[in-house]
């Protein structure tokens, strides 16, 4: 079957379809059904079966004779090292952790807050917790430790499962120090803390509080795999939210293991046994879906990397990677490719490689620019797919799907809506826009199994953010349109969470933490386009009165606020004092007026701005940052 025949089926009878799709995941027992409507909008999906996530993408591995498989590489160009571990290995890995944990108390139902760099332990860690029912919380080891709090209360973990440090090019970041600091800010306080201790830096552990990783499984019964209802959450994942304060991202398990391994040969066109790599981290949604879930639940090989497109130690890391572990699927964020193609834009390092292996290119976590993906292909020869989702989705709200029938890509398209997604574009009344009109990007309720069913502790907070807007839709928070064919055009954010290399950042939060700066009275931040990173944040401060200090100070301490605050991750270098912030006669702050000049594009001035005059001041400033293109 095609593409149009496949997205049909799946129309005309979406219990059918999902049904047959969840027949390729073991269960412990079958669901009765699967879609559940709760009513006033709330659905889950096979809700009363019984599952494990960990069974899925381990034990049954091995049970059926794939023990000796690889599971994972890890490829550590950073410290120069490489380890694979086969499905046996890692059940072997997964069961000890899992029983040292409940050795501790931690059962189902009980949070975990995961907080590592991309060494293997982090994807035994998370799938230690899945093997017992416990919920785990990963939180990127860029961030700050007011940030790290914030996830701490939100989540109330009984435990922290950690590295003592992270290490980036030229530099060690321990985390130690993080964690300790997020701890005495949090109101909750987690139980214990087990540290995986790396020699570039070792942790100072406190007695009957921080346990070391290894002496904290000598002698543990291994665990087994407890199975859990389908609704029953796998993980929390926090994403911004456009106030500043995280969103708890719920993943529930029995949709996110069928919804991940329809995906891995219909989406990335891979088969049991190859080698599939997405170029993240298990901080974010994609380290979550294709990094450690996907693949194993599939039965791939899935590689964890720890390095950077460039400098560890040039821009043929990729393809180094791709040839010598023979990768058939590689997925990574445009702005990786963008970094290669700064420092190598003739591709020299690329003759070294042979790449005859990969089948095709992914890309995706923010808008894939024209330019990238022409270069991408010339140079490598490979189709290059964009394909568009969220956090919130977990999985391809619009991709290519190159398993069931690659499609023409279209430049700028992430192509079409995958089965389980009914996507429309709407006016500010919420009717359905024909084809070619600029709207709001919303999908019809139900959304498909794996997706969010609600935030954690939140449903006001996730009725208020999603499906209070377009009754009976979910709004994606994106704007665009569908062409003549179907394919979908994402255009631009409509709130104000912008998107620094993949990394989805709330301006509103930087925005909190500037208001914090003794001088400032006033401030706004807003997300500028950049070659690079496709985004950055920007920072407008209006003084408080009598402030008589150098301006370079305060901006230089305005930026070091978010990076203590936000951590580097933020990207936040570019910060300007100003007499006054454009303004609507209400007291709005005109933010995309602003961006527009900051971008170059053709605007009007807003009829109801209450001084013209400011923009001018604006133009000036963000020509001093190096930006106002018109």
């Amino acid at each position: 079957m095609g593409y149009k025949d496949v997205y049909q089926s799946w129309q005309s009878d979406p219990e059918t379809f999902w049904l047959q799709a969840a027949e390729a995941i073991d269960w412990d027992q079958k669901p009765s059904k699967a879609l559940f409507d709760r009513g006033n909008d709330l659905y889950e999906w096979f809700a009363d079966g019984m599952v494990n996530t960990c069974w899925n993408a381990v034990d049954r591995h091995v049970a059926a004779g794939n023990g000796s498989r690889v599971a994972l590489i890890h490829d550590s160009p950073i410290t120069g090292t490489q380890s694979k571990i086969t499905y046996a290995e890692l059940k072997t890995l997964t069961a000890t952790l899992a029983g040292a944990l409940k050795a501790r108390g931690i059962e189902k139902g009980d949070r975990v807050v995961i907080y590592m760099p991309m060494v293997p332990e982090a994807i035994v860690a998370m799938l230690a917790c899945a093997r017992l029912g416990a919920i785990h919380s990963v939180v990127f080891g860029g961030f700050a430790a007011n940030e790290l709090a914030l996830r701490i209360d939100d989540a109330e973990p009984k435990a922290i499962l950690a590295a003592s440090c992270g290490i980036e090019p030229g530099r060690v970041i321990p985390y130690k120090p993080l964690i300790d600091g997020a701890m005495a800010q949090s109101r909750h306080k987690p139980e214990f803390t087990v540290i995986l201790q790396r020699e570039q830096a070792i942790a100072d552990l406190r007695d009957g509080i921080d346990f070391d990783w290894h002496a904290f499984q000598e002698g543990a019964t291994p665990a087994e795999c407890l199975p859990v209802e389908g609704s029953h959450p796998a993980y929390i994942l926090y994403t911004s939210g456009t106030t500043g304060a995280p969103k708890g991202v719920v993943r529930p398990t029995g949709g996110h293991l069928v919804a991940l391994n329809w995906t891995m040969k219909n989406v990335y066109n891979v088969d049991p046994g190859e080698v599939f790599w997405a170029a993240s981290d298990v901080g974010w949604v994609v380290g979550h879906s294709y990094i450690c879930y996907g693949p194993l639940i599939h039965g791939n090989t899935s590689i964890v990397f720890e390095g950077k497109p460039v400098g560890t130690p040039d821009a043929g890391t990729f393809w180094r990677v791709i040839e010598e572990h023979d990768v058939k699927s590689f997925f990574t964020a445009p702005t990786a490719f963008r970094a290669v193609k700064r420092e190598d834009p003739k591709g020299e390092y690329l003759k070294k490689y042979d790449l005859s292996g990969l089948r095709a290119i992914y890309l995706a976590g923010e808008r894939a620019d024209p330019d990238t993906i022409e270069w991408t292909q010339k140079l490598t020869g490979k189709p290059v797919y964009d394909h568009w989702w969220q956090t919130e989705t977990g999985y391809t709200i619009a991709g290519n799907p190159a398993g069931i029938e690659p499609l023409p890509v279209k430049i700028g398209s992430p192509t079409v809506a995958m089965p389980g997604y009914d996507v429309r574009i709407l006016d500010e009344g919420g009717h359905e826009l024909p084809a070619g009109s600029l709207g709001a990007i919303a999908i019809r309720l139900p959304l498909p199994p794996g997706t969010l069913p609600t935030l954690w502790n939140a449903e006001d907070r996730f009725r208020k953010s999603y499906l209070s807007h377009f009754p009976g839709y979910y709004e994606t928070g994106d704007a665009g349109m569908k062409d003549a064919d179907g394919y979908l055009w994402i255009m631009a954010r409509t709130d104000d969470v912008i998107n620094v290399a993949g990394h989805r950042l709330s301006t509103g939060g930087m925005e909190e933490v500037l208001a914090s700066h003794p001088d400032v009275a006033e401030c706004a931040v807003i997300g500028v386009a950049d070659d690079l990173k496709g985004q950055l944040p920007m920072g407008f401060v209006c003084l408080t009165k009598g402030v008589n200090r150098p301006h370079s100070e305060i901006t230089a301490e305005c930026v070091k606020l978010v990076r203590n605050q936000i951590g580097p991750v933020a990207a936040f270098k570019l910060c300007s004092v100003v007499d006054r912030l454009p303004k609507t006669r209400s007291g709005k702050i005109l933010r995309r007026t602003m961006i527009q000049i900051a971008d170059g594009t053709d605007f009007k001035v807003p009829a109801t701005i209450d001084d013209p005059a400011i923009l001018d001041e604006i133009r000036e400033a963000l020509k001093s940052l190096g930006y106002a293109k018109t």
